[in-house]
């Protein structure tokens, strides 16, 4: 990469050895600062779509995406319909698919954006900087939907104190600053130990998820893919915590034909013939190397399957897993999903 690239893409190297050779056209779902659209294209990629939903990728790449010609295609829009984008550039189908899931650096780094516990600024998380934002989700949601979406988002074993104390604290002032929403989290906590996690860590997870509904995305983002991808091609997705990985594992099994066999109490289920076939058995994590480079690649996973000649499908929504809190009107409908 170049000094023009100032953001580390995680698991690039691992993940172009996976996937190689690498020719054809790919589609990056999740376009962020660039990292793997540039990533593939000097691997041999001839063509590359960039899909993002955050106008500001668009903005950053402006200084460099000129050198690639038409051989970089970019895309406003969310990687749940990235077959759609994918059609029109490449009526065959696609080479590959790349996903690099959860909030990317050049959001976490802009105070403005909300994204951080690290940095006081307006809390808002949306990334396609529309739409319902953390403090509408924190100022007028009831309290037990805020501690379902801190428990099943985040894993928030103390949702419901974090909650009660968000409740109280609306009542005096709204919610305007991620220092605000900090300060009250961090006094319904113990003060970590070193090693441990911010107090925070969990909730804001969780709320940026509630806010672009990044599960309903993703599952609708595989199943592109898996439409998208011609007989060959592969798919890359990297996750960076636990749900989503789980979600991704899933759905690699049931597409895979990997479900598993039944029991004397629950015969197995006829399976369909299989639309991917594993690359990695078990997922890629990053290298000695990789950590020292970026820290923040330390809880990155990456899975990888190819796809087979088989029709698309679908697949089975309640065997992926997917964390499902009961959500009000604050909770954005299932319109997009990106970095």
């Amino acid at each position: 990469m170049t000094a023009s690239a100032p953001h580390i893409p995680v698991l690039l190297r691992p993940l172009l050895e996976a996937v190689a050779p690498v020719s054809g056209v790919w589609l990056d779902g999740t376009f962020g600062a660039g990292g793997y659209s540039r990533g593939l294209l000097a691997a041999g990629a001839d063509t590359v779509i960039g899909v993002d939903r955050d106008p500001l990728a668009f903005e950053m790449a402006a200084p460099w995406r000129g050198e690639y010609g038409d051989r970089l295609v970019l895309v406003e829009g969310t990687f749940s319909e990235l077959d759609t984008y994918a059609a029109e550039v490449a009526p065959g189908g696609l080479d590959g698919v790349v996903l690099d899931l959860g909030v990317s650096s050049m959001q976490l780094d802009r105070a403005e954006r909300g994204f951080s516990f690290m940095k006081d600024g307006p809390l808002d998380m949306r990334m396609s900087q529309d739409g319902v934002s953390a403090a509408d989700i924190v100022n007028h949601a009831g309290e037990g939907e805020i501690a379902d979406i801190l428990y099943h988002y985040g894993e928030e074993r103390a949702s419901r104190r974090i909650a009660r104390a968000i409740a109280e604290a609306r009542k005096t002032a709204p919610f305007e600053t991620t220092r605000q929403l900090v300060q009250v989290i961090e006094r319904c906590l113990p003060r970590p130990k070193p090693g441990q996690s911010h107090p925070a860590t969990r909730s804001f997870q969780a709320l940026r998820i509630a806010v672009n509904d990044e599960f309903g995305q993703l599952a609708a983002g595989l199943e592109a893919a898996e439409r998208a991808l011609k007989p060959g091609g592969r798919l890359a997705v990297v996750t960076f915590h636990s749900l989503e990985d789980r979600v991704v594992k899933r759905f690699f099994q049931e597409r895979s034909g990997r479900r598993g066999g039944g029991s004397r109490y629950a015969p197995a289920q006829a399976s369909e013939a299989p639309a991917f076939d594993l690359l990695t058995r078990k997922p890629v994590g990053p290298d000695e190397r990789e950590l020292a480079e970026n820290p923040r690649s330390r809880s990155a996973l990456l899975r990888v399957a190819v796809r087979t000649d088989t029709p698309a499908g679908s697949a089975d929504r309640a065997a992926l897993g997917l964390p499902a809190p009961a959500l009000s009107e604050y909770h954005p409908p299932v319109t997009g999903r990106a970095r």
